[in-house]
């Protein structure tokens, strides 16, 4: 990883190339990106009844906060209007809404000082999500809902883009992932006990970038870019939405970031939709990407149960 563009000019297809290659993407905050987040806030705001929900961890035991938490993960992500404003801002982000694909957008807390960091507020150790049996042309979006910090933010570790780590993602299955791992968030609370693929050598977190933005501010990023959670010590819950697109195009091409060390079993390409009228992907365009060990479990997660990842 070399640049970051801020507010880039690029077409879709020259920004999907430079993501390729471990180039980060912000944008500020424009009027499809803050409907994005507004409308999150307001939900949060209602379930949380307080106009600050980022200090609502302050008033409340944990297992209190995940109770309100856990139901307003899918209750976001199943709310017609949800689906109107993705498909919104990624037409005014300059995508083809007949060619890219996209999955449906997580809603994310992060506690402050190790209050909730497992569950439905797990706090992401240092991975790629292609890990997570992603494919290599996934990007991922980002946008903070409030206001946040350094100290609540996200980092990603550059060094990591041209080398390989030795990792756990060989003996990840999305398949059973679908089945139990998701479904069983809401259940972690004081500690995560799921199998998930983690770094299995010594990392460097150094040197790390930060990107600090405004509420609707967006940060579009490589599904292989090597990234974490940063602990949060801002005194302030920080939420989030993220979503992840793919071109139809850079599928059937399999054209994406280099692979250097992913080799989960199964594939998440059966959870992304068109985005001009939500129809899945092409199953024979999903099964190409499948191995022969890809046999059990759950081939597409639907996101109805609460508290699922």
């Amino acid at each position: 990883m070399n640049s970051i563009y801020v507010d880039s000019k690029f077409n879709d297809e020259k920004r999907r190339q430079h993501l390729y290659e471990g180039q980060l993407f912000v944008y500020s905050p424009r009027p499809t990106a803050l409907a994005f987040t507004n409308f999150a806030a307001e939900m949060i705001k209602d379930a949380f009844g307080k106009d600050d929900p980022t200090t609502a961890q302050y008033d409340m035991p944990v297992e209190e906060f995940v109770r309100i938490f856990a139901p307003l993960k899918p209750a976001f992500i199943h709310h017609p209007e949800t689906k109107r404003l993705i498909q919104a801002m990624l037409k005014d982000f300059g995508c083809d809404m007949e060619t890219t694909y996209l999955d449906v957008p997580r809603l994310r807390a992060v506690t402050s000082d190790a209050y909730l960091t497992s569950g439905v507020g797990y706090a992401h150790h240092l991975h790629r999500d292609t890990w997570y049996s992603a494919p290599m042309c996934q990007l991922n979006w980002w946008l903070p809902i409030f206001e946040m910090s350094s100290e609540s933010s996200m980092a990603f570790h550059p060094r990591y883009w041209n080398e390989a780590v030795k990792n756990g993602s060989s003996k990840f299955n999305y398949y059973a992932w679908n089945s139990t791992g998701r479904v069983d968030a809401a259940k972690h609370i004081k500690s995560d006990t799921r199998e998930q693929p983690k770094p299995e050598q010594v990392m460097e977190l150094d040197p790390q970038v930060r990107v600090i933005s405004e509420p609707g501010g967006a940060l579009v990023f490589s599904a292989a870019n090597m990234h974490s959670t940063v602990p949060n010590t801002s005194g302030r819950t920080r939420f989030s939405i993220d979503f992840r697109t793919v071109s139809l195009v850079d599928v059937k091409a399999k054209n994406g970031a280099p692979n250097l060390d992913s080799h989960p079993i199964g594939t998440s390409l059966r959870d992304f939709m068109k985005g001009a009228d939500l129809s899945p992907i092409p199953e024979e365009i999903a099964a190409a990407y499948d191995s022969s060990e890809a046999t059990d479990g759950v081939k597409v997660f639907r996101p109805e149960v609460v508290g699922a990842r």
